[in-house]
């Protein structure tokens, strides 16, 4: 008991260690960067993380179950896409969000089933599924890359495209969604369960926790969120461009998750762990991009942060040798 209050307590620690590094930066981007600190910068940069931050907590839900989910940016962007490009046809709008919602589930579940009951790494099932993904929509599923938003779509356009009280509606839908979450994950049996599946999968097996089926309940959700986080972002952009998980969202999402304190090792961490990383990553990527640095120095700048991250995460959360012996992430 008392290890596992230490472990409780350093979680805590790690959090607001990063909290006051993300107020620092914060403050001092305010002083002396021009425009930071401005109204039209401060809206943006919410506008920009509320879909991390939405992400984030999908990937969160999988990595505290013991795994990983490569394709979420393809998840978001594919079926997203098509109840858009199905919208735009003459399709009606109910229809088409049946249509790509029960896609991104579908696609959700294959991953889930081939890691719960076929034991493939997930790393690769997930990574396999998002080049997959990427496919069906530049040869099949999809006319165009990018694909704008239609007209047939405006009755859901509040949910990432308009202000209420001056607050963008896609950090208000991220808000909610980080309280869902925390419910999801603190207060029902189902979340309790895969605290104790990414903890112990064995134990948990042991004491009568229906391990795969729950597994596969992970990337379905992910799947889920992923959806929500694509009409958030093109209801807000008036557009969707599927090229997008073909650029570095998908490590941005990942540094989010182990910034924060969810151990890559599972059982750990939660949807404040995804807050304080997404607010961190948030400011210093729109520090980075005020003054003007490359693209590709700012991708050079995310890998040694994320390198640096899952080193100092793989000590602070060892992987125990049922882990390793399983070869999973």
């Amino acid at each position: 008991m008392q290890l596992v209050n230490k472990k409780i307590r350093f979680k805590a620690d790690q959090q607001m260690i990063v909290l006051l590094i993300s107020l620092l930066i914060f403050v001092v981007f305010s002083f002396f960067l021009p425009n930071f600190f401005s109204t039209g910068n401060l809206i943006a940069m919410m506008r920009s993380i509320a879909v991390l931050a939405i992400l984030g907590l999908g990937m969160a839900i999988v990595v505290i179950g013991r795994g990983i989910d490569l394709s979420m940016v393809a998840l978001m962007a594919v079926p997203t896409a098509l109840v858009m490009t199905m919208v735009e046809g003459g399709a009606g709008l109910p229809f088409s969000i049946m249509v790509g919602v029960g896609f991104a589930v579908a696609m959700g579940m294959i991953n889930g089933l081939l890691v719960a009951y076929a034991e493939i790494p997930a790393l690769f099932v997930t990574l396999a599924m998002g080049l997959v993904l990427a496919g069906l929509g530049q040869v099949g599923i999809l006319k165009s890359d990018m694909v704008s938003w239609p007209e047939g779509m405006d009755p859901v356009r509040w949910i990432g495209g308009s202000d209420i009280w001056g607050v963008p509606s896609s950090v208000l839908v991220a808000a909610a969604m980080f309280f869902f979450v925390n419910w999801f994950l603190r207060k029902t049996k189902v979340g309790r369960f895969i605290y104790s599946i990414g903890d112990n999968p064995a134990a948990a097996r042991t004491t009568g926790i229906s391990v795969r089926p729950i597994v596969v309940l992970q990337y379905v959700l992910a799947a889920l969120i992923a959806v929500l986080a694509g009409f958030v972002m093109a209801s807000s952009n008036s557009l969707m461009d599927t090229r997008i998980y073909n650029l570095s969202l998908i490590y941005d999402i990942i540094l989010v998750v182990v910034l924060g304190g969810v151990g890559l090792s599972g059982g750990r961490g939660g949807v404040w762990s995804v807050l304080v990383g997404t607010l961190l990553v948030g400011i210093v990527f729109n520090g980075m991009t005020i003054m003007n640095f490359a693209l590709d120095i700012q991708d050079l700048f995310k890998g040694v942060i994320l390198l640096i991250a899952v080193t100092v995460d793989s000590f602070l959360n060892p992987r125990n040798e049922e882990t390793g012996q399983q070869g999973d992430i």
